[in-house]
Formats: structure tokens, C-alpha cells, sequence
């Protein structure tokens, strides 16, 4: 006799292991988020900019200076832009920037690899490295831009108009710069020297000579790593290598900063993969489909149930372009990666941290800021626009779809004979949904749909186990709850 089952999937991708192993999880999507337990698709995107800039941006900063007006700035291998709040976008690049790499490029013969790994003269096709695309670390000095260019290695300063220019006295060859809560500048990495962090006198940037006088100084931490990017959180600045984490605190005269290591093998994947979080964690990703926070106490690792999914699909010889932006409106983490397909990010990882589960999809964006000097998040495309995110469901044509993994009755030892679908919707005809029947986790599949749910929707199909896709028809907000559908048991074969 016929009964009703619940199609009662939680939130989230699961992505680690097998297909089969993603039973009763949803295992693949784009587009989609949860909340409360909900699914819903991502709000859409609109142009926020109509002037193209030079190159892929490799980092980005939002903020709103003193007059209240609100700023942004992006920088690429090549230029550094800001854009107003006319959307005007301008050419802010400092005189003599050392352009960098767009791509990451394989350096290989002679200086390859690792010095004496072979015998002198004898050529090695795998005797390669990497000389990573380059990125800007961007941040706010008052209301001033402070920024770093990989391949330059000076700090420059914006103040809100004319060009960018060399900040004077501070370090070269530098891998990164960030401010503190006590506004002093951080240059990482100074003076070539990976592990070195020099800061400026309190207040003076232009001061960076220790003296009885002033509170400049420096510190070559205790790490194998080399310095990729710091970031402020709770009261502290978060240093992270690619091999460790450590954090500074500000102790006064005559010190003036402490540092500490605080995690291990927690090294942190590209110079912008990691973001502040609004409840003043600091979260980034590190290498193989891994993630780290640190909560002010402590670095500990985010569980990801999509960690399998990230190590087959990022192109991890374009790792340097990983990027990390904050979504506080939906409490989300994204990170914008390169795939397997291409050079260039075309893919995205988010997370919820305030609920803990995580979502995949597609989407050309290369980095991006959160709401604060916009009431929405602005993300930039990989062909030089912004564009202002969440606002209407306007996708550009890109598919808004979510897939469960297998759903089966009895351990998958009998056939289920479907025969309808009571939905869960709340409006009704802006989804469609298809089920994949199979005998056997790596069986043949045979699609039943698509199928426009009504308040009860007739359906024919038999399986030992079946998948179940929904997908958006058309540009609109819809929710997808617990729906219902009619089965009976049909026998062991």
C-alpha cells in the first residue's frame, strides 16, 4: 500500500568520500544557500561599474572615509584602481610599480626545484616551480589606503586623492602590509626577510627606525614559514605563513608588540584566502580543501564536508588567486578559486559559519568586499567590472540548481515504485524537479522529469535508489522545505 515519505534532506553539501556516501545529504549545487534549514537561491548581481580595468584585480578593500563618502579599491598585476560613489572608476597606480605575474608560471631547467636535488648538468623534465601570480594586500590607515604589491614589494599610500605614492623610509621588498587596532603599520616580510615584521612609529608612518623616541621596531618571528598576510581580529593582529599562524599583541614601551605562535600546519594557501569575520574570528583556507579559525584563543579547523570535492577540482598550480571575501547579510564565507578547467576563478566555496554547513557553485569572480561602505556585497569579475551582489535574482542565464546524493528505502534492498510528489514550496511553478532512479550506487541512472510541481503531482517511476534535483525555472525568490512523495514497496528485484 502506498505511503508518504518525507524528502527530509540538511542543510548543506556534503562532497567527502563517495557519491553513495552522500545518502540523504544534498551532494551537488550552484547558486543555492540554506538558512534556518531552508533552501533558497542566491541573490542575483547587477553592473556596478561600466569601465573596464586593466588585468584580473587580485585583491580589494571597501571603506567609508571621513567625509562619509564611500571608497573602494582593487588592485592588479599591473594597475591599482579606486572607484567613488559616482561608480567613477579611477587610475590610482603609484609611478613606478614593479608589474607582476597575472598567472602563476612554471619555472623550470636550471634554478628549478629544490638546489641539489640532482647531479649538476643533468636536465629534469619535473624539476619545476612555481612563481605564483601576484596579489595586493589593501588596508585602511585612517581614512587612507595602504597597499602592497607582491611583485613591488613597497608600501604605498592612497589619501583618498592623486596617485598612490611610496610611503617614505618604510621597508621594501616586503610581502604584505596590514594596520592594528593602535594604528601602526605592519610590513611582513620586510626587507626580503620572510619571517621579519617591521612596524612604524604609533601614529607616523613615516618613522620606521627604532629609537629611545618612538615606538618603530621589529621582529624576525620563530617560524620555518614566510609570511603571506596578516588580518585584524579581537584585538589582535593575526600573522599567518604558509606553515603557521602566530598573533601580535600591543604591550607599550619598551617591546611594544609580543608575538606568539598560535597553530601549526594551519598554513594559510594564497596571500588573500583568508577574511575577518564580523564576530571578530578570522578565517582562511589552507592547502587541500582545509580551513582554519581562529576565535581569539586558539586556531582550530573548520570541519568541511566539501574538502574530497576542493582537492579534485581547484587548479592547484593557480592557487596564489584563491580569494576570500565575507558575506555578513547571510553569514558567509566565500572563496573564489580557480578550477580544474581554467587558470582563472570561475568557482566558488561558501560557508555559513554561524550555522556550519557549506555550498559549491560557479561564478568569475577573482575577489570582492562585504557590506559596511555598501548596503550590499560588490564582488569584481575576472574581466575587470564590479558588480553589486544580492540584490534581485538576475543570474546572468547560469543554472540555480541543487542534487541530492541517493535516497533509498530498506538499505537499498527493495524497489520503490513512486507515484507522486507532494511539494513544499512557496510558490508553487518556479522550480522544477527531476529524480534519478538507479539499481545500484554505480549502476546505470535513468532520469524521471523534469516535473512542475503542483499541490500534488502525479509521477511513474521504480528505483533501489533515487536522486532528487531541483532547479530554478526562472528569476525568482522560492523556497524549498520538506516535500512528500507517495511510494510503495515494489519487491526485492
Amino acid at each position: 500500500m502506498p505511503d508518504l515519505q518525507k524528502i527530509e534532506i540538511p542543510p548543506g553539501i556534503f562532497r567527502n568520500g563517495t557519491e553513495y556516501q552522500s545518502m540523504g545529504r544534498w551532494y551537488d549545487a550552484n547558486l543555492v544557500r540554506w538558512r534556518n534549514g531552508t533552501m533558497l537561491p542566491v541573490g542575483g548581481w547587477a553592473p556596478f561599474t561600466s569601465t573596464q580595468m586593466t588585468g584580473v584585480p587580485r585583491g580589494a578593500l571597501g571603506w567609508t572615509d571621513n567625509s562619509g563618502d564611500a571608497r573602494l579599491v582593487t588592485g592588479t598585476a599591473s594597475k591599482l584602481y579606486s572607484v567613488n560613489e559616482a561608480q567613477t572608476v579611477s587610475d590610482i597606480t603609484p609611478v613606478g610599480l614593479t608589474t607582476g605575474n597575472e598567472d602563476s608560471t612554471a619555472i623550470s631547467g636550471y634554478g628549478g626545484g629544490l638546489y641539489g636535488a640532482y647531479e649538476y648538468g643533468t636536465p629534469r623534465s619535473d624539476a619545476t616551480s612555481l612563481d605564483d601570480a601576484d596579489t595586493w594586500s589593501l588596508d585602511v590607515w585612517g581614512q587612507n589606503l595602504v597597499g602592497c604589491l607582491t611583485s613591488d614589494g613597497k608600501l604605498y599610500e592612497w589619501t583618498t586623492s592623486g596617485v598612490a605614492a611610496q610611503i617614505s623610509n618604510s621597508p621594501t621588498s616586503c610581502n604584505a602590509v596590514m594596520t592594528t587596532d593602535e594604528r601602526f603599520v605592519f610590513a611582513l616580510g620586510a626587507d626580503g626577510n620572510g619571517r621579519k615584521v617591521s612596524w612604524c612609529d604609533q601614529e607616523n608612518n613615516t618613522v620606521w627606525t627604532a629609537a629611545s623616541t618612538n615606538q618603530a621596531g621589529s621582529k624576525e618571528l620563530t617560524t620555518n614559514g614566510k609570511l603571506m598576510n596578516g588580518m585584524r581580529g579581537r584585538g589582535q593582529a593575526i600573522l599567518l605563513t604558509d606553515i603557521d599562524a602566530h598573533v601580535a599583541n600591543y604591550v607599550g614601551p619598551p617591546f611594544i608588540y609580543s608575538f606568539s605562535k598560535v597553530g601549526d600546519n594551519c598554513g594559510l594557501v594564497a596571500p588573500n584566502a583568508v577574511v575577518s569575520l564580523p564576530n571578530g574570528n578570522v578565517m582562511w583556507a589552507s592547502y587541500q580543501g582545509t580551513f582554519y579559525v581562529y576565535d581569539g584563543s586558539a586556531v582550530r579547523p573548520v570541519p568541511c564536508e566539501v574538502t574530497d570535492y576542493l582537492k579534485a577540482n581547484v587548479n592547484w598550480d593557480q592557487k596564489a588567486k584563491i580569494a576570500a571575501t565575507s558575506n555578513s547579510l547571510f553569514n558567509e564565507v566565500w572563496f573564489f578559486y580557480p578550477s580544474t578547467a581554467g587558470d582563472e576563478c570561475d568557482s566558488y566555496v561558501s560557508y555559513n559559519f554561524i550555522e556550519g554547513h557549506w555550498s559549491v557553485g560557479s561564478m568569475d569572480r577573482s575577489c570582492g568586499v562585504d557590506v559596511g561602505a555598501y548596503d550590499v556585497p560588490l564582488f569584481v569579475s575576472t574581466d575587470g567590472y564590479w558588480y553589486k551582489h544580492e540584490t534581485g535574482f538576475s543570474v546572468g542565464g547560469a543554472s540555480v540548481y541543487a542534487q541530492s546524493g541517493p535516497i533509498e528505502m530498506g538499505m537499498g534492498r527493495y524497489w520503490a515504485w513512486v507515484t507522486s510528489l507532494v511539494p513544499d514550496e512557496n510558490t508553487l511553478g518556479d522550480l522544477q524537479v527531476s529524480f534519478i532512479g538507479a539499481a545500484s550506487p554505480t549502476g546505470d541512472q535513468t532520469t524521471y522529469g523534469p516535473y512542475t510541481p503542483g499541490n500534488y503531482t502525479d509521477m511513474r517511476f521504480t528505483g533501489r535508489q533515487m536522486a532528487v534535483k531541483v532547479e530554478s525555472t526562472g528569476e525568482k525568490e522560492w523556497r524549498w522545505g520538506v516535500p512528500r512523495i507517495e511510494v510503495q514497496v515494489a519487491g526485492e528485484r
